[in-house]
């Protein structure tokens, strides 16, 4: 099983491992800071060297419960060979900047809409994200409003942290999971990850965050669009200091 430093610690961008396994796409490592595509987080790419020869890594994935790096040609990367790799920082940090931000707003939009403003999706891109949720009615000012009151979240610098529990003591614990889809993956989950946002937020989720609600930067409200009759979407940016 590869261990998962991304998880271990977000912040770590290279480091040594051997190949265990491969497939036509790519490689499986023995541990990897790459993150695997998954809940609205793309994929990280960077680079594998290995005997003095570089091997673009244009995505990471899942196969089952091991991330796969996605390499066009792994001739030379046979099990057993050793390698060093590193993640395209920039691009990752960005990606946890937006992910900690969406569950800022999240946050607010269930504190202001209970039950009645569930989330449905989300998808993050290196320069902006977009967060959809089940809502009768969200106006421009409306999202804004939930902006405004993120940003003062943001700015408070609350400690973001990780950890695991058990499926019963998830199961315990209110509102964990805001859709019928993440209710039920935690029933099934023998260990479910939390990201807290310490005395703001506390959801399951797998993917990779910032330790500070000040990296996030600033929340930018791009626009609102009606993605259906319950269904509102919000796109939004960053920008200031982290």
């Amino acid at each position: 099983m590869t261990e998962k430093l991304y998880w271990n610690d977000p912040y770590t961008a290279m480091f040594r491992a051997t190949v265990t396994g491969k497939t036509s796409e790519g490689i499986f490592l023995s541990e990897t800071a790459f993150y695997p595509e998954g809940g609205g987080q793309p994929g990280d790419t960077g680079t594998l060297i290995a005997s003095s020869l570089s091997y673009l890594v244009s995505n990471t994935v899942k196969s089952g419960d091991e991330p796969l790096h996605i390499i066009a040609d792994t001739s030379g990367l046979e099990e057993g060979a050793a390698v060093e790799g590193r993640i395209d920082w920039i691009r990752r940090y960005s990606h946890m900047r937006f992910h900690t931000a969406i569950h800022i707003i999240d946050a607010v939009v269930h504190t202001i809409y209970g039950s009645h403003g569930l989330i449905t999706g989300s998808q993050i891109y290196t320069d902006r994200a977009r967060v959809d949720f089940s809502i009768d009615s969200m106006t421009a000012d409306d999202a804004r409003k939930i902006v405004d009151s993120a940003n003062v979240i943001v700015s408070e610098g609350h400690t973001v942290r990780d950890y695991f529990i058990s499926r019963e003591d998830a199961a315990g614990i209110r509102d964990l999971a805001r859709t019928a889809p993440g209710r039920d993956l935690i029933s099934r989950m023998d260990r479910v990850r939390i990201v807290e946002i310490e005395g703001v937020d506390l959801q399951a989720d797998g993917g990779t965050h910032v330790r500070n609600t000040r990296e996030v930067g600033t929340i930018g409200l791009v626009r609102v669009e009606n993605k259906g009759r319950r269904n509102k979407r919000m796109i939004i940016n960053l920008s200031g200091d982290r």
